[in-house]
């Protein structure tokens, strides 16, 4: 394929034995990351809106923890895919946001799998 034919800054479709493990851990992390943000939030929710105190709270501490896994794992994946910075600080923050790291993590995964034919 010719640099004319290209038109996309995507990389070629290639096969990289690195490329499926540290996409299984990006997404077994960033389901984590997501469901402990949710339960968080739920907490959170109880806490402030409805007033109840009886709430563990180891809660925070191990979504920071899990957070802090899925940002080291992204990275990983974003070095061995050669994302633009961009994508990847978009992808680093999905976590931050209820619900938003099931999506980004969708869009990630078809990516990478249509790139890198995993």
């Amino acid at each position: 394929m010719s640099t004319a034919d290209s038109g996309s800054a995507a990389p070629a479709r290639t096969k990289d034995s690195r490329v499926a493990p540290a996409l299984l851990r990006y997404r077994v992390l960033a389901y984590a990351t997501g469901l402990w943000l949710l339960v968080l939030t739920a907490e959170m929710v109880a806490k402030y809106g409805f007033g109840v105190q009886d709430l563990p709270g180891w809660i925070a501490v191990v979504h920071g923890w899990v957070y802090f896994v899925y940002l080291l794992v992204t990275l990983d994946l974003a070095v061995k895919v050669r994302w633009p910075v961009g994508r990847t600080v978009g992808t680093l923050l999905a976590g931050t946001v209820p619900f938003l790291s099931f999506v980004i993590e969708h869009r990630r995964t078809q990516q990478v799998k249509r790139d890198f034919a995993v």
